[in-house]
């Protein structure tokens, strides 16, 4: 490949490998920041743009890899990771592969093993933000494995938004990600849930919004899972300003609520169960934030 960009440790070369909404805007983001990069995918039209930019398109996965030292994989998860680099044979030998799936942590665990079979430096890595918001300040993406290639290629990695190393256990980046999806289904189901009870008394979600998400979320709830957080890790959970009884009575007044108003009853249902639970495991003079325990062992029946 020709190219007349510097090759500079600001300016290393770079493949992206799969070129899905996620992936066309790291490459562009990497080439923007300076980067000579060239880009593979298994439909070749999707780089035509990229391509009028200076961008180079491979013909092969095995040219895509040799064209630089790291290569950002961006697919659709482990399994079409392995369907794609196994026909670059011997070209993967001494690269860093970057993997930016998603999938759960074993599954990042054997990937982990595959690389190092093959020769191959690898991280395995999350995006948590929304291609528009690729390579804009405040863009966060999530790593783990060896520190020394973290550390090698940082500058790299920051060209596409702010590098988070994790750990050198591979599963921590892919860990990381669902337990923050994991928290924003939850929250959006939390708040989409209360507008549809106040809905059903005739409150716009505007309306509503302005208190849910204009107080409450960033004045009250925020504040205090930032403030609680120790008391996770000591796992001690005093009861003196309220209950885990008490809290069961509000989760019961809420699940009558929704049954009264005509919404769906299935989340406050689940929440009391949940709450229930806790108090049969001995929680129930301890503060809400006892379910905690439940939370950290396997599924129970009740």
């Amino acid at each position: 490949m020709t190219n007349q960009r510097s090759a500079s440790p600001q300016h290393t070369p770079v493949t992206v490998v799969g070129l899905g909404p996620m992936g066309l805007a790291l490459a562009e983001t990497l080439w923007g920041h300076g980067h000579p990069t060239t880009v593979w995918n298994r439909t070749p039209e999707k780089a035509d743009r990229l391509v009028t930019k200076g961008v180079h398109r491979a013909e092969t996965v095995a040219e895509a890899v040799s064209a630089g030292p790291v290569t950002i994989m961006c697919l659709k998860d482990y399994e079409t990771m392995y369907e794609v680099f196994d026909s670059a044979g011997d070209a993967l030998k001494g690269r860093v592969l970057v993997n930016l799936n998603s999938g759960t942590p074993k599954e990042a665990h054997a990937a982990a093993g595959w690389a190092a079979e093959r020769g191959v430096a690898y991280l395995d890595g999350a995006i948590m933000v929304p291609p528009p918001l690729v390579g804009h300040p405040g863009s966060v993406f999530l790593y783990s494995g060896p520190r020394d290639v973290f550390d090698e290629h940082r500058a790299t990695l920051a060209s596409m938004g702010d590098p988070r190393y994790l750990g050198s256990e591979p599963g921590l980046a892919v860990l990381y990600n669902t337990a923050l999806l994991e928290m924003m289904y939850a929250t959006i189901n939390g708040y989409l849930h209360a507008t549809a009870m106040v809905g059903s008394a005739g409150v716009s979600a505007v309306e509503f919004a302005e208190l849910a998400v204009g107080w409450f979320l960033p004045a009250v709830l925020g504040p205090m899972l930032a403030e609680e957080a120790p008391v996770l890790d000591r796992g001690v959970y005093p009861g003196d300003l309220g209950t885990m009884e008490m809290n069961l009575n509000a989760l019961e007044h809420i699940a009558r609520t929704a049954e009264e108003q005509g919404v769906h009853t299935g989340q406050p249902r689940l929440m009391r169960e949940i709450a229930s639970r806790a108090i049969a495991d001995g929680h129930g003079g301890e503060n809400y934030l006892a379910v905690f325990e439940v939370f950290k062992k396997a599924t129970q029946a009740p």
